[in-house]
């Protein structure tokens, strides 16, 4: 028969972004990404909150109370980025271990949530690193490394992105994602800083994102969802207990998870609750 993982309600598409430094650029971002009901991760520095910091324009990172304000209340997910942003895999054990531990606590007490996911500072990651990041509780992390694919990720602490919104290939990468009819599900995972929009006034750089969240956001086919949510829906998925015949499945996780039993483009979708054990066929 088969079973195979589709997203909530059936869907086979998932947008998810990854925006970095905790810029004060993010709230128009935010606006932006609001507005089109999409989902973001943005990745803080707990450590350099308020510095100015000058990304080719005199810029400034929030404030924790700027920060907790936008963060608050939204749909979006905070996530670390190194307590100090230093190049992480060239530091001592310990040292590497304090510049995840600090920023995760920081922004634990902060938020007042769990704090699981990362986006590696400048991208740079070795297997060192990898391994402090499991014993830290951290699961996943973003790499710079686009892989130009919709592919829904295996190795979640070397995490590649679909694109950086910079990419010249984004509006076909996006036509691509919105005219494919996949069986199994696609992710379409964007990431950059948002202080990059503000480098080429010229450009309109931030008509790009305009443009992207435009084409990209409100549509009934797409699952708008965080970096961790993705994370946790796949994960809820492969913890299900199937019987070896196929006929019964339970799902052991307090998550929902909708999967389907042929691969035919109709082939129906069945919900598989929280706790409950489901009977697929006699």
């Amino acid at each position: 028969m088969g079973v195979y993982m589709v997203f909530p309600k059936g869907k086979r598409k998932a947008l998810t972004l990854s925006y970095d430094d905790g810029i004060r650029q993010d709230r128009r971002l935010v606006e932006i990404l609001d507005r089109y009901a999409i989902k973001g991760t943005f990745n803080v520095n707990c450590g350099s909150m308020n510095e100015e910091v000058d990304f080719e324009a005199k810029t400034g990172k929030m404030s924790k109370e700027e920060i907790k304000a936008l963060f608050e209340n939204s749909a979006h997910e905070l996530a670390i980025h190194g307590y100090t942003h230093e190049f992480d895999n060239l530091l001592p054990n310990n040292i590497m271990v304090n510049e995840i531990i600090e920023d995760r606590k920081a922004l634990e007490k902060l938020t007042g949530k769990i704090i699981r996911g990362m986006a590696y500072p400048f991208g740079t990651y070795n297997d060192k690193l990898v391994d402090c990041l499991k014993a830290c509780g951290i699961v996943y992390s973003r790499t710079v490394i686009s892989s130009h694919s919709f592919k829904i990720p295996t190795d979640w602490l070397r995490l590649e992105a679909t694109c950086h919104h910079s990419d010249k290939e984004l509006m076909n990468l996006c036509d691509s994602f919105l005219e494919g009819k996949p069986t199994f599900p696609q992710v379409f995972y964007l990431w950059g800083h948002s202080f990059e929009f503000d480098r080429n006034v010229e450009n309109n750089n931030w008509g790009i994102i305009e443009k992207f969240a435009e084409k990209m956001g409100n549509r009934d086919d797409i699952w708008y969802a965080t970096n961790i949510e993705i994370y946790d829906y796949v994960k809820a998925y492969e913890a299900l207990d199937f019987s070896t015949d196929e006929s019964l499945v339970h799902n052991p996780t307090a998550t929902d998870v909708y999967i389907i039993c042929s691969r035919t483009p109709d082939s129906p979708v069945v919900e598989v609750k929280a706790g409950q054990t489901v009977r697929l066929k006699d």
